[in-house]
């Protein structure tokens, strides 16, 4: 990932991004197999997960059809994997007229801007699952948490939330008053403190 200033546009995606690689990069080979907040995933399933999401976001703005892989992100150099997804997400989302292009997922249609939306939260919350199943803090870019926390009180509804494997988020759960502004993202989406 570049060190060149990113556009505003794409500055909640980038920083989403970088919360997440300062996170994975603590993870040693050895933590692979542990638990994380997301029941059906160990770290190694999470790794590929949103590194997975990274290039899935990059290939629906850019209408070029994710092909799901059976490719294990996690195995050898997974800091490599996730630079060269966030790099393939950043040019995609980062591209002129993205934004506001219309594009047709298999579970509705969404503006550029609101997919890029979804990529944010989902990389931004699977590095706080990160945190979590590593031992790490989880107090993670307050600044972006507590943007992203407003976003989803009015993206998130009722309709999505359910028991894990069946709806995209759990229950809210009640966070301490002391809480982080990850925190309070987390449990907001389901996620047990």
């Amino acid at each position: 990932m570049g060190s060149k200033q990113e556009p505003v546009a794409t500055r909640q995606l980038s920083r989403a991004f970088a919360s997440t690689r300062a996170v994975l990069a603590k993870v040693g080979p050895g933590r692979l197999d542990g638990p994380t907040p997301c029941v059906s995933w160990d770290v190694r399933a999470l790794i590929n997960h949103f590194v997975g999401s990274a290039r899935w976001g990059a290939s629906a703005v850019l209408g070029a059809g994710y092909e799901a892989t059976d490719e294990d992100y996690a195995a050898g150099d997974f800091l490599a994997h996730y630079d060269d997804g966030i790099d393939l997400a950043l040019a995609a989302f980062g591209a002129d007229g993205v934004l506001d292009k219309r594009i047709e997922l298999a579970f509705g249609e969404f503006s550029g801007a609101d997919l890029m939306s979804m990529v944010v939260r989902d990389q931004f919350v699977h590095g706080w699952d990160l945190a979590r199943a590593i031992g790490h803090h989880t107090d993670l870019d307050p600044e972006l948490a507590g943007e992203l926390l407003v976003q989803a009180r009015v993206d998130i509804l009722d309709a999505y939330r359910g028991p894990e494997g069946e709806a995209i988020f759990g229950p809210i759960v009640e966070a301490p008053a002391d809480a982080c502004a990850a925190d309070r993202l987390a449990a907001f989406l389901g996620r047990s403190l």
